[in-house]
């Protein structure tokens, strides 16, 4: 998606609680979140004006008027615009095209940019400030940052957004931001050494620092690979398991590593983690200070996600070709291995991802519904 550049949106009201999301790297990945989290909360009894648009006024500004004033927004990924209805809230988001705003006619928009800044203060002149931030936007193609250092820090380093946080009177805002898997060793803990080898890396540890040192509140989620379905508005550039299914469907030899390991995450797993975080928060308002490793339960190579993508479809498995990573020149270091260890995901927050064999599964069911 166009991470730099995204809209925000505006829903109706629930339990005055209002959210704000910017286009994020898990719009790539959303369609399974917006399936399971799409139901609205149900209407009071009492509700019985005939119209739907008059009905939903109604109901809400009633739930307004007996709650309170308080305001709660949230930035963040399109693909967790829906899933806060789950728990009665009703989402502001970014980044929404035709398809998207075709299933949700009511949301309106504003025009805000992560590179420079432009449009926060319009945001918070309109909505207020947000309690909740979610910042997934980023420029995350390792080679498009190895290629423009400039615009990778820009962007993800989140340094306007931060600076407008800060100047808002009366805000203490959690910021909740996606960060990405760098380390040197097997199962590496949150505490250890982050040893960036790209642009990229660096510019997340940037990030990192940065949201450390100016934030009072925030949680850092370091997510590995991301997958599950395509979107709703699908997205230009290849999902992982669905790039090896369209691979191997078409009967080719293909080749992949048997020495570069990653932790792949479910889609859905990032948004429980994301909706665990933001309901604590809201419920109780402490003070965070969180860093979490947010990947899958299993470490494999790309050989075995392949192997898996074949396994479950019934491909010849003789279309794999194991090679070494360092037979290819992708323009770019990588990482070897960057597994991570989520145990104190599990224990924080009470999030148990699904395996890497389910994730496929489901992935590969879904796209064969759509």
């Amino acid at each position: 998606g166009t991470l730099t550049d995204g809209s925000f949106f505006q829903n109706q009201r629930s339990d005055s609680r209002n959210f704000v999301i910017n286009r994020t790297l898990l719009t790539s990945n959303c369609r399974e979140a917006l399936r399971l989290f799409t139901p609205a909360p149900a209407k009071p009894k009492s509700d019985s004006l005939p119209n739907r648009q008059r009905r939903e006024k109604k109901w809400y500004d009633e739930k307004e008027e007996s709650v309170g004033s308080r305001r709660h927004r949230l930035f963040g990924a399109t693909c967790i615009a829906r899933l806060f209805r789950d728990s009665s809230h009703h989402p502001l988001r970014s980044g929404l095209d035709p398809s998207l705003q075709s299933s949700s006619p009511s949301i309106a928009h504003c025009i805000s940019s992560f590179a420079t800044g432009q449009g926060f203060q319009a945001i918070s002149q309109t909505f207020g400030p947000p309690d909740v931030v979610i910042n997934c936007a980023a420029l995350s193609v390792p080679r498009a940052c190895e290629m423009d250092p400039a615009a990778a820090m820009s962007v993800n380093v989140p340094s306007s957004l931060v600076n407008w946080l800060l100047s808002l009177e009366e805000s203490n805002s959690l910021l909740i931001h996606l960060s990405t898997d760098q380390g040197a060793k097997s199962f590496y803990k949150e505490d250890d050494e982050t040893v960036p080898v790209n642009v990229y890396g660096k510019s997340k540890v940037a990030a990192e620092q940065f949201i450390s040192e100016k934030c009072s509140n925030f949680a850092i989620l370091r997510s590995s690979i991301i997958f599950g379905p395509q979107t709703v508005s699908p997205v230009p550039k290849s999902l992982p398991i669905q790039w090896i299914d369209g691979v191997l469907s078409k009967g080719n030899t293909s080749e992949f590593f048997h020495d570069e390991f990653r932790c792949p995450v479910y889609v859905k797993d990032v948004v429980a983690a994301i909706l665990a975080l933001s309901k604590r928060w809201i419920s109780d308002g402490k003070q965070t200070k969180l860093l979490l490793n947010v990947g899958g339960p299993d470490r494999v190579s790309r050989l075995q996600m392949a192997e898996t993508v074949a396994d479950i479809r019934g491909y010849n498995p003789s279309l794999i070709k194991s090679v070494s990573a360092s037979t290819v020149d992708r323009g770019v270091k990588s990482p070897a291995d960057i597994s991570m260890d989520i145990t104190k995901l599990v224990q924080t927050l009470g999030v148990t991802p699904t395996s890497f064999r389910d994730g496929v599964r489901l992935t590969l069911s879904t796209e064969v519904k759509s």
